[in-house]
Formats: C-alpha cells, sequence, structure tokens
C-alpha cells in the first residue's frame, strides 16, 4: 500500500478531512487511505468503494475497526461513531466485541457494490446499461431502503410499473438484476433471501420475438434505395444507408467507423478492418486484434467513401466517417415512405437471403461476411485460419453484391 501523506495547514498541525475532499477521493490502481484525525481515516479501494475506519489501541495492541461505507455514512457521522469508539475505549471496552452502531446497508449500496465486482467481466456499454436501469427504475423507491427490509410485493410493484410503460422485457431483465443483488447480498451475509427470486412467475409473459421487418428481394431493395435518394434530408445520412447496405454490417459498427479503420481505399484490395473491441462478441475476445472482423470493400462501397472523402469530411483517422446518431437511417427509410417494412439491421436480412438463394455453396463466406462464427470451428487458431483463407471468397460476394444493389 502506497504511503500516505496528511495534509498540514499554516501552522503545521494536520487537517481533518472536508466533505468535498471525501466526494472527490478517486479509486487507484491499488487501496489507499485519506486521513481525517485521531486514527480515523477513509480507505478507498481500487473498485471504488470507500469505508471509515477507526485506528485504536487495546491492551497496547493497535487494532482497526470499520465504522461503515461511505456514502450511507457520511464524514459528520463517521466522526460520531469513531467518537463514540474512543469512550469506550476508554472504558476499558473493547468497540470490535461491542459495536458501535448497527451497520444498516441500503439496497443501493449494495447494488452500486455487486455492480462494481462485476465490471472486469462486463462490457463498458452492459455496465452502464445495467446500472442506468437500476438508477432509473429501483433506486427511486427501493434505493434508500435497508436490503434487509425490502420484501417480495416491493419488488413486483416496481416490475410492474415498468410493465404498465409497455416494457415486458426491460421487467425481466430489470428483475434477474434485482435478484443478482440479493444473492450477492446472501454471500455477504447482508440477507437471508431473495424477493426477486419469488416474483418471476407474477410477472408478465415474454411477447413473442418478432423479426425486424426486412425486404429481402432485389426489386424491392432497388426500390428502398432509390427512394431514399429522393426523400431529401442530410447527404451523409443517405450517404450512410447506401454504406451499411453493400457491407451488411451492424449499425453500431457504421457509427463508430473512422477513417483509420479503412485500408488501402485507393488501392487494389481495399478493406474495412473492425476491430474486435467494436464488435458483437464477449469481452475476453474484444480486446484481441485476431478477431478484428475483415470487411473486403466492393467498388460500390468504395465510390461511397469517396464520395464522402471529396465532400469535404474531415478524414483524419480520429474522425469518424458518418457522423450521424442512430436513429438518422430510420428516420430516413420512414421517409421514403418504407417505415415497418425495413430496418437499418435488416440488411443483414437481405444480404444472407439473396446469397444464399444464388450460392448456397458460399454458405460459410456468407456467414463471416456477416461476423458469425463458422460452424464445426473447434479451436481459435482454426477459426483465423479461415478467416484468412476466405477473404478472398467474401470480397467476390461482395463484389457482387454490390453489383446487384447499384444497377
Amino acid at each position: 500500500m502506497r504511503p500516505q501523506i496528511k495534509s498540514r495547514n499554516l501552522n503545521g498541525a494536520p487537517m481533518a478531512l472536508s466533505n468535498a475532499a471525501v466526494k472527490a477521493a478517486r479509486p487507484s490502481s491499488r487501496a489507499y487511505k485519506k486521513f481525517d484525525e485521531r486514527g480515523l481515516f477513509l480507505f478507498v479501494k481500487p473498485n471504488g468503494l470507500k469505508s471509515w475506519r477507526l485506528r485504536y489501541r487495546m491492551g497496547g495492541r493497535e487494532k482497526l475497526l470499520t465504522l461503515g461505507q461511505w456514502p450511507d455514512l457520511q464524514l459528520v457521522d463517521a466522526r460520531d461513531r469513531a467518537e463514540e469508539a474512543r469512550g469506550l475505549v476508554a472504558q476499558g471496552v473493547d468497540p470490535s466485541i461491542r459495536k458501535v452502531a448497527v451497520q444498516i446497508r441500503t439496497f443501493e449500496s449494495v447494488a452500486r457494490e455487486w455492480h462494481a465486482v462485476q465490471l472486469e467481466r462486463w462490457t463498458a456499454r452492459h455496465a452502464a446499461d445495467v446500472i442506468d436501469s437500476l438508477a432509473r427504475d429501483v433506486f427511486p423507491e427501493l434505493g434508500a431502503l435497508p436490503i434487509g427490509a425490502i420484501g417480495a410485493p416491493a419488488v413486483l410493484q416496481i416490475l410492474r410499473d415498468v410493465e404498465a410503460r409497455g416494457s415486458i422485457e426491460t421487467a425481466r431483465r430489470i428483475r434477474q438484476r434485482i435478484s443478482a443483488v440479493f444473492s450477492f447480498g446472501i454471500a455477504e451475509g447482508l440477507v437471508e433471501q431473495d424477493p426477486a427470486g419469488l416474483v418471476s412467475r407474477a410477472l408478465r409473459p415474454t411477447p413473442i420475438a418478432r423479426r425486424q421487418p426486412a425486404l429481402t428481394d432485389l426489386a424491392n431493395l432497388h426500390a428502398l434505395l432509390a427512394a431514399c435518394e429522393r426523400a431529401g434530408g442530410p447527404p451523409i445520412v443517405r450517404l450512410g444507408s447506401r454504406f451499411l447496405a453493400l457491407t451488411a454490417v451492424r449499425l453500431g459498427a457504421l457509427i463508430g467507423a473512422t477513417w483509420g479503420e479503412i485500408e488501402d481505399l485507393d488501392g487494389d484490395a481495399p478493406l474495412w478492418r473492425i476491430p474486435a473491441a467494436r464488435m458483437k462478441l464477449k469481452l475476453a475476445r474484444k480486446s484481441d486484434s485476431a478477431n478484428d472482423h475483415l470487411v473486403p470493400l466492393s467498388a460500390e462501397a468504395v465510390a461511397v467513401l469517396k464520395s464522402v472523402r471529396d465532400n469535404g469530411y474531415d478524414t483524419h483517422s480520429s474522425h469518424v466517417i458518418f457522423p450521424i446518431n442512430e436513429a438518422a437511417i430510420g428516420r430516413l427509410y420512414k421517409r421514403a415512405g418504407f417505415e415497418g417494412r425495413h430496418v437499418p439491421h435488416g440488411w443483414r436480412a437481405a444480404f444472407s437471403t439473396v446469397m444464399n438463394e444464388r450460392f448456397p455453396a458460399e454458405r460459410s463466406a456468407i456467414d463471416l461476411v456477416l461476423g458469425h462464427a463458422l460452424k464445426g470451428v473447434t479451436s481459435e487458431s482454426e477459426a483465423a485460419y479461415n478467416r484468412a483463407q476466405m477473404l478472398g471468397q467474401r470480397r467476390s460476394l461482395l463484389a457482387r453484391w454490390g453489383e446487384m444493389l447499384i444497377t
């Protein structure tokens, strides 16, 4: 643990902590302490959790007492508990045996501790989604309650409020997250049961999943592209839609694409290398560049990028190619008169359907164009080998696709 330096005032006396200093204490790669006064200090863990601790001496031996966690226990309350513990020491009573005060853990404090423990196994996007859903739908009603005082009816009411706005699947996910918090609390010895586990059968059934609308015949796809050209709006949105159609990638990959990901644009083998970190992969695979998704660019796709480049958009490697939001292309299709018939994700279904019908022997290469795992591949090395071997086939498929779409 790194050495601690106590702040001192102009007279050289140690300075006590302030509420602002406690709030501003940020996690580091190693746990550290911020001292207050007379043995009281704030202990900050690498995962961001902060707890109040007190050093004291009993029978000539130094001992340590944990008083509670911040923000459940604010600075003024921590000082009160520390003073009470010092009073017990003065009476010859060990405060670690006779607890200074009952430490009540709120649902929100336990939930945030559970969330912090999961961060290493989650992507940043999923972690944000989890805590945001709890902060939006659970903490306002249950967050300040002692976790042990929450029963199944209170949990069920929260979930039914979510269902009432039509978010059936969201209610199911939130129940799972609340249940995970209680399971964590059980393991930590804070509660004895999981009320969220009792309410699953009281929720509305998950609606039958419906496929996203997608056009899958070339005549309608041509009509959509032509209608988009007449629909007006920012040219960059129409270009983004066309590039999405020609590459059959996920919308998120298109929105985050930067010029630095494009290779050999003016050469003989133009390629879009989408980093594994931006692909829909398990967290453990996102850090390995061997899992980058390679998209050979057809002549038609190259023409779109050159149009973007030649129309004055910044092509610095750190800048995005299509500076649009995720709803922009969907709104374009609505203006074009195709609302409910085709969505941006529908280009993947269109590519898969059309190309599998025309080139059934190329199924493996078609799956690789879509970023799907190869069936029957048993190792990472074999997967990498197959990706390399089929790059030429994928380039040929996307060239044919481009010719079919842009006629």
